[in-house]
């Protein structure tokens, strides 16, 4: 069986392995190629364009990268066309996966799109687009699957992966002793994003909220880790720049690890905030752009929230401070809201808790089930 695949960003990129995981189990001889990062590459994706290519963010990022996310389309398609898979899996990306997903479909190729865009929050007449060019949606979150079902866009609801690979009650201690750290110390971590823009617009935010903290609290330490060692420098750079006496440890691929280990995060928004939630800890999500892309944003987002915690809960579990809101006082603020009040902390324990248990489920077999009923479905026609 040939399976084409591509995902556009870190996140992505760890699902994608998940996914082909739960493939190789029911079809250890599958060629499967596209885009992938290090995880999927891993996982055995050959991989055959950079996923860096395809790491842009916002609503004007992207249109001064249009040229080359034009010619890199372009290339996968007749790539696609000439080498036609039994199935086509589009991982996220929406903006790219879709429209190559409407014309591979068109050629007959069947087509699984995996991590619902947001139609449900802004562009909403996306969904028709998305009706002519999947086969089957599948949604990572419950009240995705319902919007797909009104619509009747056939959808199936897998459940995140990522609650099931995250342990119900994660281990500190074991977390600090895999990064080497100290057992005892109060950690907060900081963890500013997967993109370059994000680096750009939060380093600063994120570095001088920390330092405020640490003059406050000068027990504190700080953590951080980054998606590979570009993003790293790139962070490292402003790290030393804006705050070099700062108490903070670096760490490249280890942010679950630093979730884990940390009393609390500082974090942009995101799936990096699902995954925070998913190892109990108090957060404050934080987001800055470019201002063009805000008031777009303000125009055409119609959710009243960013944070993925929030939104599965449809109320303010933790802090959202986006744009000018997002500047170190107010992001020290909220962090101290936390340190100061463990009785908070343990109640956003206790209902993370809850909300972890709602997303579980047997997402590896779900995702295999759903990717080859889809093919058996199209040889049979």
């Amino acid at each position: 069986m040939k399976i084409g695949i591509l995902a556009g960003e870190a996140s992505g990129d760890l699902l994608g392995a998940k996914l082909i995981q739960a493939l190789r189990e029911r079809c250890p001889h599958a060629q499967i190629e596209g885009i992938g990062g290090p995880a999927m590459i891993a996982a055995g994706c050959n991989s055959l364009f950079d996923i860096e290519r395809l790491a842009v963010m916002g609503f004007v990022e992207p249109l001064l990268r249009l040229p080359d996310l034009i010619k890199l389309r372009r290339d996968l398609y007749r790539h696609f066309i000439a080498n036609k898979p039994d199935i086509f899996i589009g991982i996220d990306a929406p903006d790219f996966n879709i429209g190559l997903e409407l014309k591979l479909r068109r050629a007959g190729i069947p087509i699984i799109h995996y991590v619902s865009p947001s139609v449900w929050a802004w562009r909403q007449k996306r969904i028709y687009k998305i009706a002519k060019a999947v086969d089957l949606m599948l949604t990572l979150l419950p009240f995705e699957a319902k919007f797909y079902e009104q619509h009747q866009v056939p959808v199936r609801y897998v459940g995140h992966p990522l609650a099931d690979q995250i342990p119900l009650q994660p281990d500190k201690i074991d977390a600090r002793r895999a990064l080497c750290i100290s057992e005892d110390a109060e950690y907060v971590a900081l963890l500013p994003g997967s993109r370059r823009q994000e680096i750009r617009y939060l380093a600063e935010p994120f570095l001088r909220a920390a330092h405020l903290l640490w003059q406050q609290k000068p027990h504190l330490r700080f953590l951080t880790s980054h998606v590979n060692e570009q993003r790293y420098q790139e962070f490292y750079e402003h790290y030393k720049r804006l705050t070099p006496d700062l108490p903070l440890q670096f760490f490249t691929r280890r942010s679950h690890d630093v979730m884990a280990a940390s009393d609390a995060v500082i974090v942009t928004s995101g799936t990096a905030t699902l995954e925070t939630m998913l190892y109990k800890k108090p957060m404050v999500i934080a987001y800055r752009m470019s201002r063009f892309t805000h008031q777009l944003a303000k125009l055409l987002v119609k959710t009243p929230f960013a944070g993925l915690p929030n939104l599965l809960a449809n109320k303010l579990l933790v802090p959202e401070l986006i744009q000018d809101a997002a500047n170190p006082e107010a992001i020290c603020n909220a962090v101290l809201e936390y340190l100061d009040h463990p009785e908070k902390v343990e109640a956003l324990e206790n209902t993370f808790t809850d909300m972890h248990n709602m997303l579980r489920g047997d997402s590896g077999n779900s995702l295999a089930e759903a990717v080859l009923g889809v093919v058996s479905k199209n040889n049979k026609n």
